[in-house]
């Protein structure tokens, strides 16, 4: 009697028996399903699996599209491998770089020997549209981590050799592809030819791998410039190639080393020295009475703020904070979002026309009534206190507004000076896999809402969808309003926040719906050797996360 299966499918709410061993794809296929954007990869007992996962027990399973988060990331990592493949192809003694992503996009270097011409683009473009109508299949090998390794070391891979040795796992795995062999973090379609929709296009000196909108995924990102995220991102890189940290290999062999403490020291250093550099550069400016400082959440800003302040008071002015959150307009006139539940977040919340009637004032030189915000009652008070601005005296102002040219637009230029802040991670795990700045914010924020908001890793982990929705609708837009950009992501920070994130991640349970995601922030902090955080120093950065700061917040 043939063994079988029984498949509870989460997309149709309906159960049925398999013979044991199908693939997720046969499942799918079994159960008729028709994803409107083609499925790509599947929840398995509420972790994600290719669809080449065979079943051997009774398994819940959901099925996803590139219109989840974790499906884009099975589209768009199948799609790298095919740009390295088509790269191979046509620059056998070349190399590509997947660095970070930008405009929609992911921006790649390409190791040639000089810079890539628009004909050398499109070579690769059509390498790749070859590999795709093919409709090759990726092959998943998994094999002892040391065979894996020579395989490697053969091929000179010295990137993915650093990482698999500092890992120190007994067994790993690697794709095939018509013959050429990559290693990917996470799952890849059962073919090529699931790769429905790209571009390919020069992008400044490298190369822009565009894919479809997690929004709209008939349509590729829309492109749009960002010279100066770019450009933040190139000098973060440029620095860790010279120092030789390119990669979380290059990280391990350094920890191993002993070197864990120089990495602290010089990455903190270098932080310090372009806090410096924005204090210098403000000063430079004598018309500028006010600092707006803006960021997603979890980039720090709240101690770069504070670390501003006392490089500004180290070029003799007199920083004085002012809180976005007391010129919120009373409860009953806030805004609503689409289920009718007051939106904070909306700029319209805020008193516009109050905020910056005070702020001109304070620019000419006028006494204002400071007011403050009852958060009890909902209802905006005047409590005495007042502020004039005295010649030295620089306002600093943080918050998600505060590069939204709406929240300031009776603001001279000239008096404005604006900063973003966010965690741009330059850090690749090797050459082909970048780590999405948005898992070091959320493994951030994660052990701060622990540690000092009593939430667990499962409520900020549902959570995390909403406010990565506002940070879209409210912050990213206006980034390159910026007069500088701040990187406040650290060289080793994702080492020293394994120890602390990993207790709290296993406590969500398998029955959660955020299993899924804290199950792959689990399995990718395993890729970082730990490093203790009592050489941080009281002003890092991270301390605002982890404790133990010299500033109050």
């Amino acid at each position: 009697m043939k063994q079988e299966v029984q498949i509870y499918c989460k997309n149709t709410e309906k159960a049925r028996s398999f013979p044991i061993g199908s693939s997720l794809f046969d499942i799918y296929k079994g159960f008729g399903l028709q994803m409107p954007y083609g499925v790509v990869s599947a929840k398995v007992n509420n972790h994600v699996e290719g669809l080449n996962f065979r079943v051997y027990h009774n398994k819940d399973v959901e099925f996803l599209d590139i219109s989840s988060e974790s499906g884009l990331r099975t589209y768009v990592r199948s799609l790298c491998f095919v740009l390295c493949k088509a790269v191979s192809d046509v620059f056998p003694d070349g190399q590509i770089l997947l660095e970070h992503p930008v405009s929609k996009g992911f921006y790649c270097s390409l190791r040639i020997g000089r810079e890539p011409t628009l004909d050398d683009v499109a070579r690769i473009r059509r390498r790749m549209t070859e590999l795709i109508e093919a409709d090759l299949p990726f092959h998943r090998v998994e094999e002892h981590s040391a065979d894996a390794i020579r395989l490697f070391e053969k091929r000179g891979m010295t990137d993915k050799v650093k990482l698999l040795r500092t890992t120190g796992r007994l067994y790993t795995y690697y794709y095939t592809l018509d013959g050429f062999v990559d290693y990917y973090y996470g799952s890849l379609l059962p073919s090529t030819g699931h790769l429905h929709l790209f571009d390919l296009v020069k992008y400044y000196d490298g190369l822009l791998l565009r894919f479809p909108d997690r929004e709209n995924p008939k349509a590729l990102g829309e492109m749009i410039k960002q010279e100066k995220m770019l450009d933040v991102f190139k000098e973060n890189r440029r620095w860790q190639e010279i120092m030789g940290v390119s990669t979380v290999g290059d990280i391990n062999e350094g920890i191993k080393e002993g070197h864990a403490t120089d990495l602290i020291n010089v990455a903190e250093a270098l932080q310090e020295k372009c806090i410096a550099r924005i204090a210098d550069d403000i000063c430079a400016r004598p018309d500028v009475r006010v600092v707006l400082i803006a960021g997603p959440s979890s980039s720090g800003k709240t101690t770069f703020s504070k670390r501003l302040s006392v490089q500004l008071m180290a070029n003799g002015k007199y920083p004085y904070p002012i809180s976005l959150d007391d010129y919120f307009v009373d409860r009953q006139h806030t805004p609503r979002d689409e289920n009718g539940e007051y939106d904070y977040e909306s700029l319209y919340a805020l008193d516009l026309e109050l905020f910056n009637q005070h702020l001109q004032a304070l620019i000419r030189g006028e006494r204002i009534d400071v007011p403050r915000f009852n958060f009890n009652t909902g209802q905006r008070e005047f409590r005495g206190e007042q502020l004039q601005l005295r010649d030295n005296m620089i306002l600093i102002l943080e918050g998600i507004h505060a590069l939204n040219p709406e929240l300031t637009p009776q603001i001279p230029t000239e008096n404005k000076y604006r900063v973003y802040v966010s965690a741009l991670t330059t850090t690749l795990l090797d050459n082909h896999n970048y780590i999405p700045t948005t898992d070091n914010r959320l493994l951030r924020r994660i052990i701060r809402d622990y540690k000092y908001r009593g939430y667990s890793a499962e409520d900020t982990i549902m959570r995390w969808p909403s406010v990565r929705a506002g940070e879209a609708k409210w912050i990213f837009p206006f980034q390159e309003n910026a007069d500088a950009m701040f990187n406040s992501a650290l060289l080793f920070e994702l080492s020293v926040l394994k120890s602390h994130a990993e207790p709290i991640l296993w406590q969500v349970p398998e029955s959660s719906p955020a299993y899924s995601e804290a199950y792959r922030l689990r399995h990718f902090l395993e890729y970082f050797l730990p490093v203790p955080d009592r050489d941080l120093p009281p002003t890092s950065l991270l301390r605002e996360f982890l404790g133990g700061s010299s500033f109050t917040y």
